[in-house]
């Protein structure tokens, strides 16, 4: 029962965010965005963050028979895909770049918030030695390495939404943030029993 809440939570996301809409417009009805806005930031640092997310899942879902694992990391990577496609849509809607020269997080004013070291680019994002580390992993190591990355990168991902829901103009794009804080606050909740399950525990 707990998990078909998050799951019911984590696809509703795409209805609160109207997925069916695809608006261009400020609140105000006839400005869109700037290369320079929150809406603009957020929607390009979250794809490259929700990319990694997909990844991940997608690693682990080869690296264990288990079904709970699995059907999450199916889940995650369903949702985050479809949300990548709607923040790249809008991106291009809005004709603005899918690249800054500006460093991830700017849009936040917290610009060099993550070094950058090892390819993590933005908070909770694993590092490319982590990734390569998920990949060698099976069983029950590979769930627990996996569920400590997500919780971290869900924990970066909830930040981030938190920021775009207090700064984002766009009416769509800030329905879409506070989802994203919902969903994977409740899937936080979720894997800290799964890690509990497993005799492990959340990574710091």
């Amino acid at each position: 029962m707990r998990y078909a809440g998050v799951a019911v939570a984590a696809a509703g996301v795409l209805v609160a965010a109207g997925a069916i809409s695809y608006s261009v417009a400020g609140d105000n009805g006839s400005e869109v965005p700037s290369a320079e806005s929150a809406d603009a930031g957020f929607a390009r640092d979250m794809a490259v963050h929700h990319q990694q997310a997909v990844e991940m899942s997608y690693i682990v879902r080869d690296r264990t028979k288990d079904e709970e694992v699995r059907r999450l990391a199916y889940d995650i990577a369903q949702t985050q895909a479809n949300q990548r496609g709607m923040l790249i849509g809008w991106l291009d809607l809005w004709k603005l770049p899918k690249v800054s020269s500006d460093e991830p997080m700017a849009w936040m004013d917290m610009a060099g918030m993550a070094s950058g070291e090892d390819g993590a680019l933005m908070p909770g994002m694993a590092t490319d030695t982590e990734m390569k580390k998920l990949g060698t992993l099976n069983g029950r190591q590979a769930e627990i390495f996996y569920l400590q990355l997500m919780t971290k990168h869900h924990r970066g991902g909830v930040h981030m939404a938190e920021g775009c829901a207090d700064r984002c103009t766009v009416g769509v794009e800030k329905r879409l943030a506070r989802g994203m804080v919902e969903a994977q606050r409740s899937e936080i909740e979720l894997m800290a029993d799964m890690l509990t399950a497993r005799g492990a525990a959340p990574r710091p």
